[in-house]
């Protein structure tokens, strides 16, 4: 382990505390920054997409002749006006910026209108008319799935004989879930604003989780290169998997209309646009045949998934890949087949969000366990822990990865303790057995959730760090800031390796131009990676530094201790800035650029087999739930979540992520409902249709606990454990608990398809 980390949690003087976000205070006065909110400079025009209004067609013509005749209209843009190539797609091809012939979902962009007035250009972009040949639109996977209409090839897991193991089963089940998608609804939605330069150089501010991908998909659509383009994020108003992939669209089309006019462009897009236009959360059916013993162990898993990628691959190729290895959850499955289908219907691409195919895989083997329970008659954490991987058990996943540091049972036997499990489960059991109307629900759950991209490569980050002679540390990496408190946690980092107070570290925008060739701030790693490159940045300037100290203090390097603000050897003292001033004065650079790479991970993308990640982190939440059988209305009544952080660098902003991850979780599963009519329009376009949760919707009750004394194995970042998405999983037990609270009437298993609204709750209770 590297000497600068070997400090105990109790020695840490700034890693460990429950230091606030560092622009908490800003939010709530209302004077954080966005891109909508910065001075615009003189000239900048604004800018509106021009969507098509059909689901499938081919287009005959484009006319814009009305729009361009209205005053104050500069130019409408369309495929034939981009210079460089017309494909945005993250990693394949074939995903244009603008379509050009064929339109494949209705709100695919076609061109953009750049005017004096956001207004004007709203207005400009409706004055466009498209002349259509309309075609079918197929938006039901299973007829994409009948028709082998796909984007990818599928993906298959094979662990062990599945067919001999459901032959030998005394008891084979068989299942089918709709698992519905979601919409990011961040509150800030996408927008760019580019400033073009000499030289063909253009600065691009972009509301995006992947700096690198803008700046490398503006210039491929500008037909530049990279380093003409400099992209800076200062913060999202949210993200949540949203502004992964997709920002790449609203900043190359900036950008062009800045390299068409020479001036200033500013593109966000309003509620309706943004969420008819983007991809979202993967809707999927799964079906599955699970054969178990008597006692219900599991002996052999079958199970196919059917996603909606959309129109283009975009990102669903490593969405199901992290579904299928998600599938087994916290069990141990002996034999297993499993397959995702990418199916290709006329709505816009999927893409990432926050567990990215990992909730659909989780909900699926939970679900599963509650079908064996229900026709076994069992109880369903008992039917759980019997599969839990453990020694005696297993604890080999199907992809061939160990399951290490296994905290299943502390995790879930700690937090039925606490939830007082025994206690409730009998008041409520007496409460149904005396309410026909108002029946309730009690379920937990585990999760045990694996952490890194599933692309060895992408496991890597950067970080810029210089100590100035006044002891000031300036920190840029990177990851960007989308609400969850990642720059506090970076500059935490640093100002712990140098022993300073945290306000001493200026936190400074992520950019392309200091920091290049970053992966996304996604799959929960955002931490890990850029923590651990800013810390080994600062520790290099440090051992620069340690040098210099033991040619003052004419001591030993292991005399010399760096604390609160000072540098200490032999009762002799520096304050930190007058060591900096003296490793100036002998010309020691105080600057470095960190670099780090996530150790031990190894994917074979074809058999799906290796260590695709790092370490697990694990988690457990009771969900206690009331349903009204007439209306089928629904409400989380307590909520009681442990949670795996290892060794966490800020305990007030992990309870806060682990919060707002289990209520997103819980929208998720019981009220966003994505609808699109028989023509392929999505009409839940905004908070009037779309319901996301609401302060009423929180429980009332709501404990969330972090799992104590459980630093991680791994050389992580003073061992934490991520925590973004993880929790997210853990609001299935309220989707177990609606499930408990109608079976307490039935025998056997039922369906309950997800969002869990009062219409399909009706349905199951029926």
């Amino acid at each position: 382990m590297n000497k600068h980390m070997q400090t105990t949690s109790m020695e840490r003087s700034v890693v460990g505390k429950g230091i606030a976000h560092d622009s908490a205070k800003k939010h709530v006065a209302g004077q954080a920054i966005y891109i909508d909110d910065m001075a615009e400079l003189p000239g900048t025009l604004h800018a509106a997409l021009v969507v098509s209004t059909i689901a499938h067609g081919i287009i005959k013509s484009i006319d814009a002749t009305e729009a361009l005749a209205m005053q104050g209209v500069h130019l409408f843009l369309t495929a034939k006006d981009i210079p460089g190539h017309n494909d945005i797609a993250p990693i394949m091809s074939g995903e244009p910026l603008f379509t050009d012939d064929k339109v494949e979902h209705l709100g695919q962009p076609i061109g953009v209108i750049a005017a004096d007035s956001i207004e004007l250009a709203i207005k400009a972009a409706h004055a466009v008319v498209i002349d259509y040949e309309e075609l079918e639109p197929v938006l039901d996977v299973e007829i994409a799935h009948q028709r082998k209409e796909y984007v990818l090839p599928a993906q298959e897991l094979i662990q062990g004989d599945v067919e001999a193991a459901l032959k030998d089963a005394a008891h084979v089940f068989e299942g089918r879930l709709e698992i519905g998608g979601q919409d990011h609804f961040y509150l800030e939605t996408q927008i760019a604003y580019t400033i073009p330069g000499e030289d063909n150089d253009m600065l691009v501010y972009s509301s995006t989780q992947h700096p690198t991908e803008v700046q490398h998909h503006v210039a491929h659509v500008l037909g530049t290169l990279a380093n003409s383009v400099d992209v800076k994020v200062r913060r999202m108003g949210g993200g949540f998997g949203g502004k992964e992939s997709q920002a790449t669209i609203i900043a190359s089309a900036a950008a062009l209309i800045s390299l068409k006019t020479g001036k200033p462009a500013k593109l966000r897009l309003k509620r309706a646009v943004d969420m008819t236009a983007t991809g979202k959360r993967h809707d999927m059916v799964s079906k599955w045949r699970v054969g178990v013993t008597a006692e219900g162990k599991i002996l052999g898993m079958d199970v196919e998934y059917l996603a909606r990628a959309g129109y283009s691959a975009d990102l669903t190729g490593p969405v199901i890949t992290r579904a299928i290895t998600h599938t087994d959850n916290a069990y141990f499955v002996p034999n297993a087949r499993i397959v995702g289908h990418a199916c290709k219907t006329n709505t816009a691409s999927n893409t990432a969000f926050r567990g990215f195919g990992g909730p659909q895989g989780v909900i699926t083997s939970e679900t599963i366990i509650d079908q064996i329970a229900r026709e076994l008659s069992l109880n369903p954490n008992d039917v759980r822990a019997i599969n839990y991987y453990a020694p005696d058990n297993g604890e080999l996943t199907p992809y061939d990865q160990q399951v290490e540091q296994n905290q299943l049972v502390p995790v879930t036997q700690t937090l039925l303790a606490s939830a007082e499990w025994d206690r409730r489960r009998a008041e409520i059991d007496a409460h149904n057995a005396k309410n026909p109307i108002i029946r309730k629900g009690l379920a937990m759950m585990p999760v045990k959730f694996g952490i890194s991209f599933n692309l060895p490569s992408l496991n890597q980050a950067g970080a810029l760090v210089h100590v100035y002679q006044d002891g000031s540390v300036h920190l840029n990496h990177g990851g960007t800031e989308m609400g969850q408190g990642l720059f506090m946690k970076v500059a935490q980092v640093v100002a712990e390796v140098f022993q300073i107070d945290v306000d001493r570290v200026k936190i400074t925008e992520t950019q392309t131009g200091k920091v290049p060739n970053t992966s996304a701030t996604a799959a929960s790693t955002g931490s890990d990676l850029n923590g651990m490159a800013a810390f080994n940045a600062a520790s290099a300037i440090k051992s620069r530094m340690l040098k210099v100290a033991t040619e003052h203090f004419k001591a030993d390097e292991g005399s010399i201790l760096f604390k609160d603000n000072e540098v200490h050897a032999e009762g002799q003292s520096l304050t930190f800035a007058e060591l900096a001033r003296l490793s100036w004065a002998q010309r020691v650079s105080l600057s470095e650029a960190g670099h780090y790479a996530t150790p031990k991970i190894h994917w074979d993308a074809q058999k799906l087999k290796g260590r695709p990640f790092f370490y697990f982190t694990y988690g457990a939440a009771v969900a206690e739930v009331a349903i009204d059988t007439i209306t089928g209305e629904s409400r989380c009544l307590r909520a009681d979540i442990l949670q795996d952080c290892g060794a966490s660098l800020n305990p007030a902003i992990d309870l806060g992520q682990i919060e707002g991850a289990f209520v997103q979780g819980m929208g998720w599963l019981t009220c966003e409902e994505l609808w699109w009519d028989k023509k392929g329009k999505l009409r839940t376009i905004g908070p009037s249709t779309y319901k996301i949760p609401g302060s009423r919707d929180v429980p009332p009750e709501f404990n969330v606990s972090l799992l104590n004394n459980a630093s991680n194995i791994e050389e992580t970042v003073f061992r934490s454990k991520a925590v973004g998405e993880p929790p997210l999983m853990l609001a299935i037990s309220v989707y177990l608990a609606i499930k408990d609270a109608i079976g307490s009437n039935k025998e056997g298993s039922f369906d309950l398809k997800t969002p869990a609204t009062p219409e399909n709750i009706l349905s199951s209770v029926n």
